[in-house]
């Protein structure tokens, strides 16, 4: 997912939340809107590592890593159960934990692809003047919600 899809998942999904809670849904508070907001958009994004999408984010890999292939499945299964468990109360702090953990990790290979010119649904990466606080920020929200 591009850049601007990615934020207009995540914080369109909490206005809707919050909205939702304002009107008729009492459990949707802020911290629980924003957890709902999170896994919406690791739901997203984790999709684009089974679609079309896949190949573009197998070349986003570092070239000195082996199995790009698998390190991209592998990726796409650890969002996936990320977004799950934010919304299982026993597992939020584990999933919180783990997107964290997985954000760090894959931070190096979204530096590589915009140095690289890696091409993403042919269009280049988001340039690390913004890649890098958008993590930053999925790093501070996925610890806010834990």
């Amino acid at each position: 997912m591009r850049t601007v899809q990615v934020l207009l998942v995540l914080f369109g999904s909490l206005l809707l939340c919050r909205v939702l809670g304002a009107a008729a849904v009492p459990w949707l508070t802020w911290e629980h809107s924003a957890r709902v907001a999170l896994a919406t958009m690791f739901f997203f994004t984790a999709v684009s590592h089974f679609a079309p999408m896949k190949a573009d984010l197998i070349a986003m890999v570092p070239p000195a890593l082996p199995r790009p292939d698998l390190l991209v499945l592998m990726t796409g299964i650890a969002e996936l159960a990320g977004a799950v468990g934010l919304l299982i109360p026993p597992l939020r702090s584990w999933a919180a934990w783990g997107l964290v953990l997985l954000l760090v990790a894959m931070l190096p290979a979204n530096i590589s692809a915009a140095r690289r010119g890696v091409l993403l649904r042919g269009r280049r990466p988001t340039p690390l003047w913004a890649r890098v606080p958008m993590q930053v920020l999925f790093i501070a929200w996925a610890w806010a919600v834990r």
